[in-house]
């Protein structure tokens, strides 16, 4: 079922009456990445994912996001479908604002699922980074620009195996509204660290990473694993940043053993 929450396109799955599981989405990235993922956790858990503003179906407006607004979106989200505590996932980006969402209300989750994220903010290599990729999608447009940055969140197995689906990946991506994608990369450079915060989460929390992730490495993921008092790691094989869509099965498993090792 799709929804609109202020303009936003939300997609709900399974039944209403079941736990839920909010799925946030990476950059620049939509809803469907989580596909694998809500085909299997619909049967027994509410899904929910969304467009984030700016991305998918989601309209962009002036495009002036930032972590805060993206939060402000996610709970407003909350507010609307009033879940019971529901279990937050998030990857890379989608890592962001959870690790934001908790810092902000971590009461309102039972459990949160981290994908190939990190707590720190960008360094000042980072935001030049981002501000070179905005300066790109100005001067060459948002195809160039989103077929490397795509390319380079897989890992060689996926490129090497699914060529066809990468390259459905990137054309889709590279239909998004350009004033969105720059919009999310200046949230990003912009956004606070919440790695001081890490030692404070109070629910139980899985991290989960692809062995080749090139954005994410398992060291960073790690380092954050250790911070956390009631958190898993688990490293995906043959999976680069995008681990839901390199290696579903892998992620499906984690996912549903921490559930049921957290009566979830």
């Amino acid at each position: 079922m799709r929804k609109t929450i202020d303009s936003l396109s939300v997609f709900i799955s399974g039944s209403n009456d079941s736990k839920a599981i909010i799925f946030v989405h990476g950059f620049p990235f939509d809803h469907t990445m989580w596909q694998a993922q809500v085909d299997e956790f619909s049967k027994n858990y509410m899904c929910v994912s969304y467009d984030l503003r700016g991305l998918g179906e989601s309209p962009a407006g002036d495009g002036q996001f930032t972590m805060e607004s993206f939060v402000d979106d996610l709970e407003m989200i909350l507010d609307e479908l009033k879940p019971s505590k529901p279990i937050l996932c998030g990857l890379s980006m989608g890592g962001y604002i959870s690790l934001r969402a908790l810092e902000r209300a971590e009461e309102r989750f039972s459990a949160t699922i981290l994908c190939d994220t990190r707590s720190e903010a960008d360094n000042n290599e980072g935001k030049l980074k981002r501000s070179v990729g905005i300066k790109r999608i100005n001067k060459e447009g948002l195809a160039s620009f989103t077929k490397d940055f795509i390319t380079n969140c897989f890992g060689d197995d996926f490129k090497q195996k699914k060529k066809q689906e990468l390259r459905k990946i990137i054309e889709k991506s590279s239909g998004f509204n350009p004033v969105g994608v720059k919009g999310c990369l200046l949230a990003m450079l912009s956004r606070s660290d919440t790695t001081a915060s890490l030692g404070k989460i109070n629910i139980p929390t899985i991290l989960i990473c692809g062995e080749q992730d090139a954005l994410t490495p398992p060291l960073v993921m790690k380092d954050m694993f250790h911070k956390i008092n009631k958190g898993e790691f688990v490293e995906v094989p043959n999976a680069g940043h995008m681990t839901p869509i390199e290696n579903p099965q892998m992620v499906n498993k984690a996912i549903k053993d921490f559930l049921v090792k957290n009566n979830l």
